[in-house]
This record gives structure tokens, sequence and C-alpha cells, in this order.
């Protein structure tokens, strides 16, 4: 991965482009953020993709939790598994490229040389489910109404869209407010048409479990409320031999399951109730797996290597609350989690431990800010963490032995500074005597045997954490409402990182219910830190300001980061082929398909160990 980054930053391309045509016409088949595109103009499959894999079969998979919508475009409720196949998008990113996509909808765009404008021409032949044409008007009501009324993030990735209007019988220009922001064209891209008509005498803004008329891959065939949904793949599917679609699709079924948590899916997937699983457990993949299935080989395990950015994952203090207002507290909590002995003794030394926001990517700070990086620090001294300038950021680290006293001494240090002292067993605030108390909110009871050892940590300072698990449905909705103290989540990373930075840290985002500015971060300097990097004009540029965004970050100490793992870990009844190639980013089991000889197999030899 080092030798592709190299090889990026050598480029040290200034703008976002489309790719040039090789006859000069401005007018492209798909946009790049950095480079040219990887796919000419006639190509016609995905490297990752066998564009003569077989249709056919059904596939059955699991998630958690339950559902009440079918419209994943609104903050309202909790869109069903599986439900953006029913849905194409203007332009398809590519899962070997970085930040690459191709025309689906939009067969062709065009940049304007100011870059201030980006103007897609639809396919002729792009319809919806029903038959009706997918035409400019729909285009211009999607973006208007997920603007307006869509889920926040909507409004937070297209706010530098200043408009979208007709220019001929199948294009539609986007003018933005500014050139600086060299993803909006790409964010452009993702949008998803919907159905003017469609939607016509309907509240969008309502959840529904209406079968909405798409216009992708598969179709709603049939759902059971909140516990399970089946979809069937559109057989005169309008965009099948399109080059970013060939290969893809290949089930005829998709049926999504519901389970009340982790472990009992597990035990679902063992018995044979689905047939893949993504692993997120290190105790389960190292020891849970040990069953006839897997030593017959009906059961395959897999780690995938992967070059994805892993952002940051972390115990999240809620800065809404006062208890965590003081950056002196939020770091004397860090000394109390014994990382070290939690991968030695739960996690099977699986994790790497977290050490930036931009984790496994080249925009992971380290070190102390040198050169152009230290010269752009300068402008925000004295509004940033003055350890920016003086200390490497390092997580407080442990010899694995479980005895943390040299770092519960450094917590009650920093906890006194703070004014907090002991009133007998407690910890309690010198103004006020309330006792330090606050809770950890989750939805999966295998929360508790990571928790536990923090939590015995703390009692050791006096401070006493409640572990709290709730159902799925209200943990989305307490997190919605950032009605928590704390929380364990992951920012994913993104290469290169971009206008979805201003919805992870952003003041506005702050505010914003649904957002993923979980923390309540609402600080000016880092909202200008974040566009230092969405404006960054080159990709020398865009590393310097992703280093001094992640410095601030970390210096103010925010979350208490936890681990990544740079692999996918996937476990599947071995029924499935799939392509030569797999994609750098991406598992690709959207290419994968069934195969019948092997299916037939396993549920031959799946049915004997039931009676051995």
């Amino acid at each position: 991965m080092r030798a592709f980054f190299g090889f990026v930053l050598a480029l040290a391309l200034l703008l976002p482009a489309a790719a040039r045509a090789d006859d000069g016409d401005t007018k492209s088949h798909g946009l790049s953020l950095f480079g040219d595109l990887k796919y000419a103009r006639d190509f016609t499959h995905f490297d990752y993709a066998n564009p003569d894999a077989p249709k056919g079969g059904t596939v059955k998979l699991a998630t958690l939790g339950t559902y009440d919508t079918f419209n994943p475009f609104i903050l309202r409720g909790q869109a069903a598994a599986g439900i953006g196949e029913l849905f194409d998008t203007l332009l398809a990113r590519s899962a070997d490229e970085i930040s690459v996509t191709y025309g689906l909808i939009a067969e062709t765009v065009e940049l304007a040389p100011d870059h201030r404008s980006a103007t897609f021409t639809l396919r002729p032949e792009a319809r919806f489910h029903d038959g009706s044409p997918m035409t400019v008007d729909d285009v211009l009501w999607t973006f208007e109404t997920l603007k307006t009324k869509g889920h926040p993030r909507y409004r937070i990735n297209l706010a530098d869209v200043e408009k979208a209007e007709k220019v001929g019988e199948r294009a539609v220009r986007f003018t933005f407010k500014t050139a600086d922001n060299r993803e909006a064209p790409l964010y452009v891209g993702d949008l998803p048409v919907l159905s003017k008509k469609y939607w016509e005498g309907r509240d969008f803004e309502k959840t529904t479990l209406d079968i909405p008329l798409g216009s992708g891959p598969y179709k709603i065939e049939s759902f059971e409320p909140g516990r399970s949904i089946t979809y069937g793949r559109v057989k005169d599917y309008w965009a099948r031999d399109l080059p970013v679609r060939r290969g893809t699709g290949n089930f005829d079924t998709m049926r999504f399951d519901y389970y009340r948590d982790r472990g009992v899916a597990f035990e679902a997937f063992k018995a044979g109730q689905y047939d893949y699983r993504e692993e997120f457990t290190s105790r389960d993949w190292a020891t849970g797996y040990d069953t006839p299935a897997v030593r017959e080989g009906l059961i395959k395990k897999e780690e995938i290597k992967h070059e994805i950015p892993q952002g940051m994952q972390g115990m999240v203090y809620n800065l809404r609350k006062p208890l965590f207002q003081d950056a002196r507290v939020r770091k004397a909590l860090a000394y109390a989690f014994d990382f070290e002995w939690e991968n030695k003794n739960l996690f099977y030394g699986a994790y790497t431990r977290t050490k930036s926001y931009f984790s496994n990517s080249v925009f992971a700070s380290s070190g102390l800010p040198q050169g152009k990086e230290l010269d752009g620090l300068e402008k925000y001294r004295g509004r940033i963490p003055d350890e920016v300038f003086t200390t490497e950021y390092a997580p407080p680290v442990t010899d694995g032995s479980g005895n943390i006293r040299d770092n519960l001494r450094e917590a009650l240090k920093l906890l006194k500074e703070a004014g907090w002292s002991f009133k007998g067993k407690q910890l309690v605030d010198d103004k006020t005597g309330q006792p330090f108390t606050f809770e950890m909110l989750s939805f999966e009871p295998i929360t508790e045997r990571i928790i536990l050892p923090f939590k015995s940590n703390l009692e050791r300072l006096g401070i006493t954490l409640t572990l709290r698990n709730v159902d799925p449905t209200q943990f989305q909705n307490r997190i919605r409402d950032f009605d928590f103290d704390m929380i364990s989540m992951r920012w994913p990373g993104s290469f290169p990182p971009g206008n979805e930075l201003r919805e992870f840290f952003g003041s506005e985002a702050a505010k914003s219910p649904g957002s993923y500015n979980y923390f309540g971060l609402a600080d000016p300097t880092i909202d200008s830190l974040v566009e230092d990097v969405t404006s960054a004009r080159s990709m020398d540029a865009l590393v310097v300001a992703s280093h001094a965004l992640d410095r601030a970050l970390l210096h103010g100490y925010y979350v208490i980061p936890e681990w990544y793992i740079g692999a996918f870990r996937i476990a599947y009844w071995n029924k499935f082929q799939r392509p030569a190639v797999t994609p750098k980013y991406a598992v690709g089991f959207e290419t994968w398909w069934l195969d019948p000889a092997r299916e037939t197999a396993v549920a031959h030899r799946k049915d004997e160990l039931k009676t051995e």
C-alpha cells in the first residue's frame, strides 16, 4: 500500500477532473478525484466482476435489530437492510480505485474548466421498475427533496451545491458555490434518482412500509415487518448490461433475517440458517468456529486483506454533558482503559491500537509537526492545544499484566487538577459534591466483557460506570437524539478524506439529530481545519491538512481510542463461487454467485450431520 500512496503523491494533481477522452471530447464516462480513470470509455466490466457469472438461487443473510421503513433517505425510522438495492444513482463507485466513479443513470459527465459546475447527461434507456423513464425532472425533484427533507447527511454533503437546472432534454447541470470543494461532483454522482410521480401526494418525511418504486437490480418481493425482508432480482433490469453492473446482482433472491444480537445470529449461522457473515468478534473468530461443518469444509473461513483506511473507533464522550467538557477529565479516563491486557486476554492479539482518526492511511499523523505541516498549524496556535506542537500523541499504554497503578496515579493527578477529589471511596466534584458517575450505552450484550475491565479500573478511581444495554431500535433512537453519556462508535476511514468530515466533526452537524458528530464537537477552529482538508488542491496539501486536523482532534481527547484490523474476516457456507480478483476496497460479495452442485452437496451433508 505504501507503494500505491507514493505513486499517488508523485502525481500531485491539482484538481478533481473527469478523465480525458481520447477524441478530445470534454464529456467523460466517469470522474476521478485524483488522477485518470483506470477503465477506458469502452470498458465492459470491472476487473473484480465476472461478466459471465450465472444468475440464480437464493442467498440468506442476517442483520441485527428490526426495521420500520422502506424509505432510507430520511432521519425517521430504521430502514430495512438491503433497501439500497432498489435505487440506482447517477454514477457508480469503483471498488478497486480511490474516489473514482463511472456512469450508471448518467452516461456522461462534463466538469466545467473552472470546476464551478458539472453537467450529467442521462441515459435514454434508464427506467424505473414500472417501465417509466427517468427524467431530468426526477433528478431535480430528488435533489431538492433530499436537500430540504432528507436525512441531515444530504444537507451536509450537498451544502456546496448552489443549484441544479435542466440544460437539455436529458441533461442537468449542478452549479457549485465554490471551486474549492473537490468532492462536490462526486457527491452529486452518488445521488439516487427517485420517481417524482410516485412521491407526489405522499409524505416523504414519514416512515412507510409501502413498497416504493425503485430502479435498481432488486425489488421487494415479500416481508414480515421488523423480522425479515426478501428481495427478488429484476429480470428485465434496465442496467443489467452496463459495464458497472455486469457480473453483479447474481442471486435471484436475497433474504435478510433479523436477530436480537450477535450471539444469537452466530449460532443461527452455524446451524445453517443463513449463508454468509462478516465476523467482528475476535473471540468467536478464534474459538467459535470449531464445529464439524468447519472441519469438513462445509463452512469456509477467510481473512481477506484490504487497503481501506480504518478511521477512528473509540469510546466517545458526549461533550453535550457537563461532566466531559474538561479535557483533563477526558484525558484522565483514558488511563483506565487497558488495551494491551484486553487485546491479549479477550481479543487473541488480533487488533492494532487506533492512534489516529485516519488510521491505516497516509493521512494519519505521527511524530511532531514539521515543515509545511508546522507552518500550516502556526495560524492556529493558541486556538488548539499547545501539546500539538510539543508532544506526539499516544494513548496510554501498559505492559498487559493488568497492573496499571502508574496509569491510575496519572489519572488521579489530572482529575485533581480538574477539581475532583475523594470523599470516602467516591470521587466527587469539589464544587458541587456530586459523585463522578456516567453511563455507557450499548445494544450488544457482548459489550459487557469489554467494558467490565474498564469499569473495574474506574472503580479504583472512585468513578462509577454503568453499562446499559438496550434494544437496537432504542439504541438508534437515543444515538440519533444524542441521548447518551458514552458510546463505543467508529468513524469509517475514507481515501481521500473530504466532505464527510463536516458531518463527523463540524459545528453544524453537532446540532443536527442523526448526524455522525456523536461527541457534539462544535469548535470554530476544528471547522476551519476541516475546511482546509476539503479545499486542498493537491495530494500533498491534502496530507498536510489531514495531519493538522488529526493532531487537533487527538489532543482534544474526545474519545478513548480502541482498535482496528486491516482485513475482512468472513465465513460462509461453501455453496458460492466468486471472481478470481478481489477488489482492494471491498469484499465484493455482490459479484459472487451460487454453485448449484456445491449447494446440493452442502445441503445433503448438513442433513447428515444433524443425525450423527
